[in-house]
């Protein structure tokens, strides 16, 4: 499998990284599109929010805990998740992530 998300959560690509454990990878987006961008993904390969079963979803729910627990250390308060779902929704990587966006105002709707 070429996934650019495996390939980052392997170290084979470098990134800032936020948080790691044995199960979730959170790193710094590299287009931050706020003052505070950062992605979590789960190590495991799911390809999007649609394909989250009884079987994976765990991870999905350990991915909220990692960005509570981030975002409590880097002192956010106020933030916006946002994981988009195939391509028409904005999906460039087809890999679960979410994006984790603070320190300015969010309008809605976001686009």
């Amino acid at each position: 499998m070429d996934c650019l998300f495996c390939a980052i959560s392997r170290g084979e690509i470098p990134s800032k990284k936020v948080y790691e454990d044995e199960l979730v990878y959170g790193f710094y987006d590299i287009d931050p599109q706020a003052p505070t961008h950062f992605l979590v993904i789960p190590k495991a390969h799911i390809e999007s929010a649609g394909a989250v079963t009884a079987e994976n979803s765990a991870v999905v729910a350990h991915c909220f805990e990692v960005i509570a627990k981030v975002t409590k250390e880097l002192g956010i308060t106020d933030f916006r998740v946002v994981s988009n779902c195939g391509e028409q929704a904005g999906q460039s990587v087809k890999h679960l992530h979410f994006h984790v966006l603070a320190g300015r105002d969010m309008t809605w709707p976001p686009g």
